[in-house]
């Protein structure tokens, strides 16, 4: 049990310093970054990344399944399913209704043009609560479920899970031959920003 614990809290710490990175082009010594820069970097970052790859992917590519793989989601699906959870946190981490409940956006939308405006919409209702935090605010408790957590925890949920639905897409994407926008930039820098 002390290894897994050891383990976790490595990968914690990896995580929160990657976050903390500055964003491209803004030199990062000599700055100390508090817990809400460090959120909305990477709220920042995650934004960036997952608006691009729905615009990279042809509206005709938006039910493309990887072969053989009947249980998993589109790709269109995986961007309504980014829709409905980050509504549901960002709803949490700002104490107000879930302005979307009741609507399954990754059951009910699958073309492109619906599902990049639906992720337009959710990251304008998510925008504010990134922008407004504080390490004072980050650290104030907000209902989610039936717990009560960090708002800093609610948050930090939206960039791990965006994380994770990024990644994933890159897998459709790169089975498109469609190469990835994180990984495109990171080309573009390598070359002198060409």
């Amino acid at each position: 049990m002390p290894r897994i614990m050891f383990l976790a809290s490595g990968i914690v710490l990896a995580a929160t310093a990657a976050i903390a990175q500055a964003p491209m082009g803004q030199p990062a010594a000599g700055q100390k970054v508090g817990l809400a820069t460090s959120l909305q970097r990477g709220y920042a970052n995650i934004k960036m990344n997952l608006t691009q790859a729905a615009e990279k992917m042809p509206d005709a590519d938006y039910n493309f399944q990887p072969p053989g793989t009947k249980d998993i989601r589109p790709f269109g699906a995986l961007f309504g399913h980014v829709v409905n959870s980050q509504f549901n946190q960002c709803a949490a981490a700002k104490g107000v209704p879930n302005p979307n409940q009741g609507t399954d956006i990754e059951k009910t939308k699958t073309a492109k043009a619906d599902l990049t405006k639906a992720l337009a919409d959710v990251f304008a209702f998510c925008d504010d609560a990134f922008s407004s935090l504080t390490d004072e605010t980050a650290a104030q408790f907000v209902k989610q479920g039936q717990n009560e957590v960090t708002r800093a925890a609610v948050l930090y949920g939206v960039i791990v899970h965006g994380n994770e639905m990024y990644g994933t897409s890159n897998v459709y994407l790169r089975l498109k031959g469609i190469i990835p926008p994180s990984t495109e930039r990171q080309g573009q820098r390598g070359r002198g920003g060409e």
